[in-house]
């Protein structure tokens, strides 16, 4: 997920995530995310709650989009642990994970990763799968440990340090306006008072901040027991909501950070996975199109287009049908890319 959705009234946040009626469908088994799996300590101190499954190398390993944690990879985890170890993980102070040092820029939450990595005995390399904000932490963890780095696979992965600067700037233009209301959540949490309400939508019930975490809770793709706990979690975990509003705030830095440190993964494979509907958690029901949102679209697409340059053996994938939650509307798209990085870093 990307703070950023509000632009050009896309917002997947506040303003087209939505609670979805009713669960069906659930991912078999995704229970194993309703409670803690490996609890390791970052060399920082922050404590990161791995779900680890499977056996094999290279392992792959996936970060998720803002205010998202392992739970979003329930769908397509399980089939990759199939053949390979597969490593979710939360973010310091997302999920069941404790809070980390501030701020939380990408180089601190990349370095923290691959720190736990090494103290849990998870050796690499690794095949690095993120969503949307994630593509900035992965990509800062393969330019700092690049040897440690087996392939990449991006997941209609935010690339706003590639656009153009002013899309880039308005982008940016919304993260104190999300951070704010992120801050009033967090302060009634730690105030033990009721959650204040979102803006309201037309035509849709009113939800409060616990609703907007991942594309909305309760979650059509998990079952009921995993729905409930992600729901107690965004209600009564303050140190979630200063996590996100500190990413928030930190993406400037990561943007610059990513323009000023470029590298090459070599002959590795990279991945690209486009979805021509960035920043729209649902694509169900279908919404009315516009020129300004195809011509936003052509422009993420086209930036995105930018990472092929990280390796001679990178691919830009497009989804059919998909809204930015790959892994959800279209799975086999993300397990086929993850097996055919997998096969040849092999």
């Amino acid at each position: 997920m990307r703070p950023q959705r509000v632009i050009a009234g896309i917002s997947a946040i506040f303003c087209v995530s939505f609670a979805l009626p009713g669960v069906s469908h659930a991912a078999p088994g995704d229970e194993i995310y309703a409670q803690p799996g490996q609890l390791v300590a970052a060399d920082d101190g922050a404590k990161l709650n791995f779900v680890c499954m499977g056996t094999g190398s290279p392992v792959v390993v996936f970060d998720s989009g803002f205010s998202d944690w392992a739970p979003a990879w329930a769908v397509v985890q399980p089939r990759i642990a199939a053949w390979t170890k597969a490593c979710s993980y939360d973010r310091a102070g997302e999920g069941f994970s404790g809070p980390g040092p501030m701020p939380r820029t990408s180089v601190r939450i990349a370095d923290e990763l691959w720190s736990a990595l090494r103290n849990a005995g998870v050796k690499g390399p690794y095949i690095l799968v993120a969503s949307a904000y994630g593509s900035y932490t992965v990509r800062v963890f393969a330019e700092r440990h690049n040897q440690d780095v087996a392939g990449l696979v991006l997941v209609d992965g935010d690339a706003s340090d590639l656009e153009s600067k002013a899309l880039r700037d308005k982008d940016n233009t919304v993260i104190p306006r999300v951070a704010e209301q992120f801050g009033a959540c967090r302060d009634a949490i730690a105030a033990n008072r009721p959650l204040p309400l979102l803006p309201t939508r037309p035509g849709r019930p009113q939800r409060t901040c616990a609703q907007s975490f991942f594309r909305g809770l309760p979650e059509v793709a998990w079952s009921d027991e995993l729905n409930d706990k992600l729901m107690e979690i965004a209600r009564t975990k303050p140190e979630m909501y200063d996590a996100d509003i500190s990413e928030m705030a930190e993406t400037p830095f990561d943007q610059r950070y990513l323009q000023h440190h470029r590298f090459s993964l070599g002959a590795r494979p990279v991945r690209i996975l486009t979805s021509g509907n960035h920043a729209i958690g649902s694509i169900d029901p279908p919404r009315a199109t516009s020129l300004e949102n195809l011509k936003y679209q052509y422009d993420v697409a086209l930036a995105q287009s930018g990472w092929l340059k990280l390796s001679s053996n990178a691919k830009q994938i497009f989804a059919r049908r998909s809204s930015e939650y790959i892994q959800f509307d279209e799975p086999d798209t993300v397990v086929d890319a993850v097996r055919e990085v997998y096969d040849q870093s092999k």
